[in-house]
């Protein structure tokens, strides 16, 4: 189960952690081919979003690999899920039906979940 775990929450980590990075560094104009709605909120917010994705990759991999608090790993990921929740809510408000990559993330961290609460 933990390496089920290592694998699953270490891709998902990976993923986040890009993803978040490129939010906080990278200007509206760079973030908009890939990201549509980054023109109908304010910048501050996916620079926030980007910051609660690397925290979110953080929580999902250093709890279990220091044993600190293995709890948190659980935690991380349902932030992760609500995260996608509400980005499946911002695509559907924006007439955007891509909805694909957001649905397979929130259920790949629900999967997270199930084998945090395992470890």
């Amino acid at each position: 189960m933990n390496i089920a775990y290592g694998i699953v929450a270490g891709l998902l980590a990976l993923f986040y952690f890009y993803a978040g990075t490129l939010k906080v560094i990278r200007s509206r104009d760079q973030l908009r081919p890939m990201m549509a709605w980054v023109d109908r909120i304010p910048l501050p917010a996916p620079r926030a979003l980007g910051a609660v994705e690397i925290l979110g990759a953080t929580g999902l991999v250093l709890p279990p690999l220091t044993g600190i608090a293995p709890s948190l790993a659980a935690a991380a990921a349902i932030g992760l899920v609500l995260l996608q929740i509400g980005a499946i809510a911002v695509h559907l408000s924006g007439r955007d039906r891509r909805i694909a990559l957001n649905t397979g993330l929130a259920a790949t961290a629900a999967v997270t979940i199930w084998l945090a609460v395992r470890l």
